[in-house]
């Protein structure tokens, strides 16, 4: 083989070397790979639509996410609404709709509430609405076993 043709392979294998060496230092300086914790576990949370109000259970429980499901024992197809209860709270406030839920028909609604209170009512007359407190947050499901 000719040197000059030997001179092209060492040089492209160095080329070939440095460009690999220049790919593996490009990397993220951040170092920080902290294993964040998982959200709280979700909780189902049971709602009643009845003729004289809304009722939930439990009325009170720690903030993260939450399944709302919903039983309208009412006459008349009903509209679930959960919304924020405060006024000039430190976070934006929710509202949230079921849709229509017909008579002896139930329906779910998902959210993950903050610390804070919650309104639970439909629009129907003579119906009244409940309320909802959330506490602090609950523990996070970072360890718990068969989680979704």
């Amino acid at each position: 083989m000719p040197a000059s043709e030997r001179m092209r392979k060492i040089h492209r294998s160095l080329l070939a070397a440095g460009a690999l060496l220049l790919i593996a230092g490009c990397g993220s300086e951040d170092t920080d790979y902290g294993n964040e914790p998982r959200p709280p576990a979700r909780i189902t949370v049971t709602a009643r639509i009845g003729d004289e109000g809304v009722s939930v259970s439990p009325r009170s429980f720690g903030a993260g996410p939450v399944q709302l499901v919903v039983s309208n024992q009412t006459d008349e197809a009903q509209e679930l609404t959960l919304e924020t209860d405060e006024i000039g709270g430190d976070d934006p406030g929710i509202k949230q709709n079921s849709g229509p839920i017909n008579p002896g028909d139930t329906a779910s609604l998902q959210a993950n509430l903050g610390r804070g209170t919650y309104r639970v009512g439909v629009d129907a007359r003579g119906i009244d609405a409940t309320r909802l407190k959330v506490g602090r947050e609950r523990p996070s499901a970072q360890n718990q076993l068969l989680q979704p």
